[in-house]
């Protein structure tokens, strides 16, 4: 589909480059708007530079967003975020210890094979005098940025409702500069600190034969704080209030600055909190947690007694980073997402003044300018160019992206048949055989206890309703994605990366999800 100047949805590119929507689309999933484009690629092209750079891996010259978007790595087509393969298979070229295709299978679980993976040594003294200091020096930082974020997040949300115009345009550039703050910092410690030990985990556990990655890979990550608190409203122990109040800035499709998160409309919460009402105390987070330990320790012992007694102190060594570093990604990313629902909290804000004053028909129309034209004052055509953008997008919602590709995306269409058997990643171990429930959009309502959750990605507030699920199964993400790492948590079998499952999977289909196979086959139709 061609692009008009107006459409800020849908960039031009090389026919030789290589894009991917898998990475992005887990942290903003879907056709974003063009406020919500505007805002990620602003701050994910910036975030990301930043990071790679303190990292040693780029080159001062390399450390700011290019001023042509054409050789810029975060770009949007037809509304879907993406990141180009070429410049992270480079950066892997770049760092010792791994290449170019292991950094591009982690981010996006399978990569081209056209791609030049060779070692580029030169930059790996650079590389070396950085990243160890790093490496150590993050965890401490991230969880310092996550406590002043949480004082950050809670004063702007609340201040934003009173904001005059400017106020509320100080607010915007405020809530952009926290989240690019957060979000380098976030991708520091995940290419750094939890990739790193998560791959050295794995290696191990293949190379003695023993141990499941699951069970050691940490416990208690932010994603169960909000499974937590939502099982202790069930029991009357916490408020509505109070869960809002810690983990508001979730939502139905958070990571799109238009959507309304939980601290603005509760209504998700209160089915879900009855749905837990009606769970055993079995199932218990508390109970799950004791079990993850339990599994934890079993685990453990295994791997150390499949070595000789001289390694025992080396791998357990291993065995205690992975359970400290692993658990990090959840961390950083709650932050971010605090920085993105303050810019939302300013944005909404402005909306609701510039419609009073005339200058937008409601307020909901400030999602569909970028931060550029909030902050300088609506153009002259504004109501011209929400209704053009509106229009585009709702066109964009309806095509389907391949999860990768080379030069201009062709959409994928429709087809009426469907593959009986999926294959994908295995993510967390398990069998599991059920009832399969389809989301493509965050519709918790529907889902019942014990079904098997088939999505297109996850983000932190699915985990609310992953935890009434029996298994995973999601289109895009690798074994360190959100659904992966929640999934290993509670204990539930789950396959990502399947590209098709949305599509060869139906509501009520019986299927039988293999968590280590990386398969679902079918064993009934609807």
């Amino acid at each position: 589909m061609s692009s008009e100047p107006w459409d800020t949805l849908n960039d031009p590119t090389a026919e030789s480059l290589w894009w991917s929507t898998d990475n992005m689309g887990e942290a903003a999933p879907g056709v974003l708007s063009p406020l919500g484009w505007s805002v990620w690629g602003h701050v994910g092209e910036r975030a990301a530079r930043e990071a790679l750079y303190r990292a040693g891996a780029l080159t001062a010259a390399e450390r700011a967003a290019p001023a042509d978007v054409h050789d810029r790595i975060v770009r949007v087509f037809c509304g879907r975020m993406a990141m180009q393969v070429q410049f992270l298979a480079t950066v892997g070229n770049r760092m010792p210890g791994t290449s170019g295709q292991q950094v591009a299978e982690q981010i996006f679980g399978r990569v081209p094979d056209d791609l030049d993976y060779t070692a580029t040594r030169s930059r790996y003294p650079a590389v070396a005098g950085k990243l160890p200091a790093v490496a150590v020096a993050t965890p401490a930082q991230v969880r310092r940025l996550a406590t002043e974020a949480d004082a950050w997040w809670a004063h702007q949300t609340t201040a934003a409702s009173s904001w005059d115009r400017g106020e509320a345009v100080v607010g915007l550039r405020t809530g952009m500069q926290w989240f690019g703050r957060t979000l380098t910092l976030h991708t520091l410690c995940l290419m750094t600190c939890v990739s790193p030990v998560y791959d050295l985990l794995a290696a191990l556990v293949r190379r003695v034969g023993a141990g499941d990655v699951g069970a050691l890979s940490g416990s208690g990550g932010a994603e169960m704080a909000v499974v937590s608190d939502l099982w202790r409203a069930s029991r009357n122990e916490l408020t509505l209030d109070q869960v809002t109040a810690r983990h508001g800035f979730h939502g139905p499709a958070e990571g799109e600055i238009s959507s309304r998160v939980w601290r603005e409309d509760c209504s998700p919460l209160v089915a879900l909190v009855s749905r837990y009402a009606d769970e055993p105390e079995s199932a218990s987070p508390a109970h799950l947690e004791r079990r993850r330990v339990e599994e934890e320790r079993a685990a453990r012992a295994e791997v150390l007694a499949a070595v000789p007694r001289w390694q025992r102190p080396g791998v357990a060594a291993v065995l205690d980073l992975a359970a400290k570093r692993i658990p990090m990604r959840g961390v950083g990313k709650r932050s971010f997402l605090q920085g993105l629902d303050g810019t939302r909290a300013a944005a909404r804000r402005l909306g609701e003044l510039l419609a009073k004053e005339g200058l937008l028909g409601d307020p909901d129309d400030a999602f569909y300018l970028t931060w550029r034209e909030l902050m300088l004052g609506p153009p002259p055509e504004a109501k011209e160019l929400v209704s053009l953008r509106r229009a585009r997008r709702e066109e964009y919602q309806q095509l389907i992206l391949p999860g990768s590709w080379k030069g201009t995306p062709v959409p994928i269409p429709a087809s009426d048949t469907a593959a009986d058997v999926v294959n994908g990643i295995g993510a967390s171990a398990g069998v599991v055989e059920g009832r399969v429930r389809v989301l493509l959009t965050p519709d918790f309502d529907a889902v019942e206890p014990d079904e098997i959750l088939v999505s297109p990605t996850t983000d932190p507030s699915w985990s609310s309703v992953m935890f009434l699920s029996s298994a995973l199964v999601v289109d895009i993400g690798s074994a360190l994605s959100h659904a992966a790492v929640v999934a290993r948590e509670l204990g539930l079998p789950c396959v990502v990366n399947t590209r098709t499952g949305t599509r060869d999977l139906r509501t009520g289909d019986l299927v039988r999800v293999d968590g280590s196979a990386g398969t679902v086959t079918v064993l009934a139709r609807a």
